[in-house]
């Protein structure tokens, strides 16, 4: 009998895998597909590469700006396509070779729970006493009619060869705004609805306010308030229903297919008598432990944000726990980000969801337009956003949109994982000229000294 079984090699069951093992667990990990899940295979590591081609290309045409003039690039998105795929293979590779030198079992097929304590895989029973499930989710097709004709998923998009002349992203979460900035930046015409009052709707008003309107010079058409009706073809392309308070039809070349549901339905979890949310996902606890003694979950199968770096900082947990500990999982940590142009990158609560919860808080902004090195490099468009709690100071929200605010946003997690203060932060030194004074800055404004911001 295993100590542990992980459910699904993606980057959580990866992580948990190793985690046990280095705990002295006999542990195997089943797979039935790719190792590395949606992420290393078509999602975040496929889209960074995407992201690079589309940054190398807004860089080469703001040339000019600094006296460098060079004519439209010719595009080969063959070669983007043949890169992201080397790139996923060699971390497929390097997984599997770090899962066999910490002595993990890979099993390759589909699990399926026989009980609390056995899956089938492939006709043999495995036991375990402690199992993880990290099966990771799947693209979702909204129930809209005719949408599926005129469909592009994210899949198809990082294995495009030549960009649509146009297409319709609905929803405008993370995924959607990133996609509209690689699309817009190949040459796609770009319609950006969504059935919220904003895009990502999710965050702080001011993070979503600073993107729409980035989004919007760069000649995207940001849609607000508006519900997919039909999808109907037509010579060229197909028209696009909008309801809304503005009814509007949109014609487009194709429809961008983003969403995710929980990979959940059939893997035996009925059979245990498991609590599953609405959407699919399966409720866990502060220890990561579902409903059934000895099973734990984490990553896109237990719903939230679907980010791959809460699946993997979640293994962590889990396996400590699968392994005999009592950790809790900090929630609130979890950062989030998007490398659109400019980049965001956020944790903890918004302005709105802080003062939601009745808590006294102070504000601190800093704009990237009196940066000194976002001067430089002509990347203005942004600010620093740190919300703290009034009488101590404790920081419990950062929202950063800007030049490196997907690295930035780490120094937040870091800062309120170890309860530094907004006081201690505005203390704090950083290199010159650098984006990370800006969070310094920002702290200071939120302590009411800010040195290069007028008074207030």
């Amino acid at each position: 009998m295993h100590d542990v079984i992980v459910i699904g090699c993606g980057p959580g069951g990866y992580a948990s895998a190793i985690r046990a093992s280095q705990l002295g667990g006999k542990v195997a990990v089943i797979e039935a597909a790719d190792i590395g899940g949606t992420c290393v295979n078509r999602g975040c590591v496929p889209a960074k590469v995407w992201h690079k081609a589309a940054s190398i290309l807004q860089s080469i045409r703001k040339g000019a700006d600094f006296g460098i003039e060079a004519a439209e690039p010719k595009l080969n998105l063959k070669t983007i396509v043949e890169r992201k795929n080397g790139v996923s293979g060699e971390i497929r590779m390097g997984m599997e070779g770090l899962l066999a030198n910490n002595g993990v079992e890979l099993i390759r097929g589909r699990a399926v729970f026989k009980g609390p304590q056995a899956v089938e895989v492939e006709g043999n029973t495995l036991e375990a006493k402690k199992f993880i499930i990290a099966s990771g989710s799947s693209l979702a097709f909204p129930e809209v009619p005719g949408l599926k004709d005129a469909a592009m998923t994210t899949d198809d998009l990082l294995e495009m060869t030549k960009a649509p002349a146009s297409i319709l992203i609905f929803r405008a979460d993370f995924v959607e705004v990133e996609m509209a900035n690689i699309l817009n930046t190949f040459g796609c015409k770009v319609v950006l609805a969504t059935d919220a009052s904003r895009i990502l709707a999710r965050e702080d008003h001011d993070t979503s306010q600073r993107v729409a309107q980035a989004l919007r010079e760069q000649g995207v058409e940001v849609i607000t308030r508006a519900t997919l009706e039909s999808v109907k073809k037509k010579k060229g392309g197909f028209a696009c229903q909008l309801a809304g308070p503005k009814e509007r039809t949109v014609e487009v070349a194709q429809v961008l297919v983003s969403s995710r549901r929980p990979n959940t339905a059939e893997i035996g979890l009925d059979k245990l008598g498991m609590k599953i949310n609405d959407d699919g996902s399966i409720q866990v606890n502060d220890c990561l432990e579902t409903s059934v003694g000895g099973i734990y979950a984490i990553g896109d199968c237990t719903g939230g944000w679907m980010l791959s770096h809460s699946s993997s900082s979640m293994a962590v947990t889990a396996a400590e726990n699968a392994m005999g500990q009592k950790g809790k999982y900090p929630f609130h940590l979890i950062p989030r980000g998007s490398w659109t142009s400019p980049e965001v990158g956020s944790v903890g609560l918004s302005e709105e969801e802080a003062e939601k919860q009745g808590l006294e808080i102070e504000i601190g902004i800093f704009p990237f337009s009196i940066n000194g090195l976002a001067a430089c490099r002509n990347e203005v468009d942004g600010a620093v956003k740190i919300v703290s709690e009034a009488k101590y100071g404790e920081i419990l929200g950062v929202h950063i949109v800007g030049g490196g605010a997907t690295e930035l946003v780490g120094e937040a997690v870091l800062a309120m994982q170890l309860e530094c203060t907004a006081r201690e932060f505005a203390r704090s030194i950083r290199i010159h000229p650098t984006f990370s004074e800006a969070v310094v800055d920002a702290a200071r404004d939120a302590e009411k000294w800010a040195l290069y911001l007028p008074r207030r």
